[in-house]
């Protein structure tokens, strides 16, 4: 009796936790996004066999219809050989002109002109503001890579394919001078500490599926 009770209480306890995880691609439609500005999306999204797909056609940046602020996402994702990709977070619309947020990046680091950069603008980066571990495990284009995004009370984490390769604290003296020397360091309001997913349009070829959230 006691261990049927020890059962259930662990199956009950793992459909709590189970409820807390929201998928953000149904794998069939692209319900809870829009574009910017309430846009629809364009014709470059396509769905294929449960895989969210970006053509190469446009497609604009996809939006979620939900802020987050403490969160962990995850995904599996894919670029073309010399693609290129991103998912941004704590998205919101600053100054009233431009839809920002952090970045993760995808990206052909070997072939993609943004890539060959190298640093902060290769895959896993924070883009444009931290670079990732030299040796994080990146499988190459057209293969499947995991990727996860979490953030804690303004501490951020990257991780790809099981590996944690980087992290920023965002309440820091560091984060500020980190955005000092990025592209966004005119950009008032940016990363406020909460925000929409944005999934980005570079015009060029990725596959996502298994997009999923868990708010903290």
């Amino acid at each position: 009796m006691k261990a049927s009770l020890f059962v259930f209480l662990v199956l009950g306890a793992c459909r709590i936790i189970a409820a807390d995880t929201v998928s953000l691609f149904d794998g069939k439609s692209l319900a809870g996004w829009t574009g910017p500005d309430g846009a629809k999306p364009g014709a470059g999204w396509v769905i294929v066999d449960g895989t969210l797909h970006l053509n190469g056609e446009k497609g604009g940046n996809l939006l979620s219809e939900k802020e987050y602020t403490n969160f962990e996402l995850e995904w599996e994702w894919k670029v073309e050989e010399g693609g290129n990709n991103g998912i941004k977070y704590w998205v919101t619309k600053v100054g009233g002109k431009e839809w920002l947020g952090i970045e993760y990046q995808m990206i052909d680091d070997a072939k993609h002109p943004d890539g060959l950069k190298g640093g902060s603008h290769t895959t896993g980066s924070i883009y444009d503001i931290k670079a990732p571990e030299a040796d994080k495990p990146l499988n190459p284009p057209g293969q499947w890579n995991s990727s996860r995004v979490v953030v804690q009370d303004g501490k951020i984490e990257h991780w790809l394919n099981g590996k944690l390769v980087c992290s920023a604290d965002t309440t820091t003296e560091a984060w500020k001078t980190m955005i000092a020397g990025s592209k966004f360091k005119t950009k008032e309001g940016f990363a406020p500490g909460k925000g929409r997913i944005m999934l980005t349009d570079h015009h060029d070829k990725v596959w996502m599926r298994g997009i999923k959230i868990t708010e903290k």
